[in-house]
């Protein structure tokens, strides 16, 4: 069986019949076989193609077949040392560009490791000898400074260094998020980067937030006391702002329960324009979409068994079950609503 590959005019076009399809009501594994390729061969053409127009996308396999060419090129003329302008000995890219801490450091192992002179590691490596023996000043402020970002990181140990920030100006530190990044590079830590929600010319198939009250987004987590008994928690969020708008925390939460957290929510919050969930009863419930319909809230619901879809409420719940309820044992429920409300206010 031969393969047939598609240019990127014909994905573009398959990718944009497809999205009609959906439009339409069509699944993704129907319009999948509808334009002749498999459901993963779809994610992964949405994923490198969607949102683009034929010049872009033709432009962007220009720009991967030079890159490739210049990869090779540059392979054969460098060695593969791991400094800038070096390459990875597979693929032949150029390698990540290092800050003169690590290259000193590197410089120093290999004096070390092979008992070689500095004069010679710094000439193979291609190390200025007046960056290895260069000694950077860090004053005492900066020493206090590391040490509370450590002492905050360790406490916190699933925050990153945007929310250490805010803990640090709280505490009237007069610091800025990329000081607090260099120093959080500069002790090991690093933060994976977050993918986006929606495709790229926001033609989509989630509704991006615009503005605050525009998207709300709900969600039911369960948890249990001491006793073995299982509560439930559930968590309304401000997709556009990240604000965490209410926790209700109950042994049972059901569609009158949702109603009633709602209730109070629009009265002194104000009514947002769509809801996003996924599709539990509780919220697929008669009775919860034709009150918001009365009220003019549209709801929105995620594809089944795509939690990813509602990745704003479900990072947030993640969060919730890592810093707190992964760490604490709730003899009551009384105290699980209590520190439950503490960490919300924090």
């Amino acid at each position: 069986m031969v393969r047939k590959t598609c240019t990127p005019e014909q994905v573009v076009n398959k990718l944009r019949e497809a999205e009609v399809l959906i439009s339409q009501g069509a699944t993704i594994i129907e319009a999948s076989k509808k334009i002749g390729v498999t459901e993963q061969t779809y994610y992964r053409w949405r994923r490198e193609y969607g949102g683009m127009r034929m010049g872009q996308a033709r432009r962007l396999k220009e720009l991967e077949r030079s890159k490739t060419l210049r990869g090779e090129q540059s392979s054969q003329q460098t060695g593969g040392g791991p400094f800038p302008g070096q390459c990875h000995l597979e693929g032949g890219r150029p390698g990540k560009p290092l800050s003169s801490s690590r290259r000193r450091k590197i410089v120093s192992q290999v004096c070390h490791a092979l008992c070689v002179s500095e004069r010679l590691a710094c000439r193979v490596l291609g190390q200025p000898r007046a960056t290895q023996r260069h000694s950077p000043h860090v004053t005492e402020e900066e020493e206090r400074l590391a040490a509370r970002i450590t002492e905050l990181a360790a406490q916190y140990g699933r925050y990153g260094y945007r929310r250490i920030t805010a803990l640090l100006q709280r505490e009237s530190w007069k610091v800025n998020h990329k000081r607090v990044e260099s120093i959080w590079r500069r002790e090991g830590q690093k933060q994976p980067k977050r993918g986006h929600l929606w495709l790229n010319d926001s033609s989509c198939l989630r509704l991006r937030p615009r503005h605050k009250d525009h998207v709300w987004s709900y969600d039911l987590m369960v948890a249990r006391t001491a006793d073995g008994r299982a509560f439930r928690i559930l968590t309304i969020l401000d997709e556009y702002t990240r604000e965490c708008l209410s926790i209700l925390v109950e042994r049972h939460i059901g569609s009158q329960e949702v109603i009633d957290q709602l209730f109070h929510l629009f009265v002194f919050k104000g009514i947002p324009e769509h809801i996003r969930s996924d599709n539990g009863l509780e919220f697929t419930a008669k009775a919860v979409r034709e009150w918001l319909s009365r009220l003019g809230v549209k709801t929105l619901f995620i594809e089944p068994g795509s939690p990813w879809e509602n990745g704003y409420i479900e990072s947030f719940n993640g969060k919730l079950r890592d810093e707190l309820i992964n760490r604490e044992v709730f003899t009551t429920l009384t105290e699980a609503k209590i520190l439950i409300e503490v960490w919300h206010r924090e």
